[in-house]
């Protein structure tokens, strides 16, 4: 099973809490990295705080939430290794594990459901990477 860093700045902090419970009901390791209220914040720091943490640990996946997952996901695929990917439907997360190997999914909580951002999460968890000519794209990046 697939150890997960979460973080999220104050737009995206109710929705943590819901995912976190989720994490929690479904047995997942994780570690919680912040934010922990809904008190603004500066998204870098947090997407910065669980890139280096995804990097440091090989074994690990991340999850950041912002308002619109846009913010986070631009600074967080500014570290080398990290393949964050904003996920906005099924198909989208799907497609982030299958053919670019994703280690960090990021997600909007002012743009999709709860319901919705469990599901990708679920798909993110559960989705292997393909390889084959995949792996090839994706030594390029």
């Amino acid at each position: 099973m697939r150890k997960i860093f979460i973080s999220s700045d104050h737009a995206g902090y109710l929705l943590k809490k819901k995912i976190v419970n989720f994490l929690v009901k479904k047995k997942f390791n994780f570690k919680d990295l912040g934010t922990f209220s809904t008190k603004s914040v500066d998204y870098p720091y947090y997407a910065h705080k669980l890139a280096e943490n995804v990097k440091k640990n090989k074994n690990y996946v991340g999850i950041l939430i912002c308002g619109s997952g846009t913010g986070m996901s631009i600074a967080a695929n500014k570290h080398r290794n990290i393949r964050a990917a904003q996920c906005f439907s099924l198909k989208s997360t799907k497609l982030s594990r299958l053919h670019n190997d994703a280690n960090v999914i990021t997600l909007g909580s002012r743009l999709i459901s709860k319901n919705e951002a469990m599901k990708f999460i679920s798909a993110f968890l559960n989705t292997k990477f393909e390889g084959g000519r995949h792996l090839r794209r994706v030594k390029k990046i």
